[in-house]
């Protein structure tokens, strides 16, 4: 699975659903899932884990519309990339790295199967 690792606050931001526009200096061709890893700087709890999977569904150059989503002012060069889709995680150690990177995903599908199961029984007939 490919991951972003995002500075903190930001990313509580994006687990949270509260932002849903990511801001980098560069774009990427990349569609689909994406894991969303906390930086270990600055130290806000959870730092250095795997937050959530997104859909990245757009990457565009930013605009001022975006602002609101993006939780940031338009800025030189800025690239927006528009994130749908939060499934939240249990905090799960991935160590980032600068760009896309891969992560072994195992891990990650077998925390967001738990999830659904346990919404089935919690949302189901009682």
């Amino acid at each position: 699975m490919k991951a972003l690792s995002v500075k903190q606050p930001w990313a509580n931001m994006i687990a949270s659903g509260e932002k849903t526009i990511e801001t980098r200096t560069w774009s990427t061709e990349h569609r689909g899932p994406l894991l969303i890893v906390s930086s270990k700087e600055p130290d806000i709890a959870p730092a250095g884990f795997a937050l959530a999977v997104v859909n990245l569904v757009d990457c565009r150059p930013m605009s001022v519309l975006d602002e609101a989503k993006a939780k940031c002012s338009k800025y030189k060069g800025a690239y927006s990339w528009v994130l749908q889709d939060v499934r939240k995680l249990d905090p799960i150690p991935v160590r980032g790295q600068p760009n896309l990177f891969d992560v072994d995903d195992d891990l990650v599908n077998q925390q967001l199967q738990k999830k659904v199961a346990t919404s089935d029984r919690i949302g189901g007939d009682v």
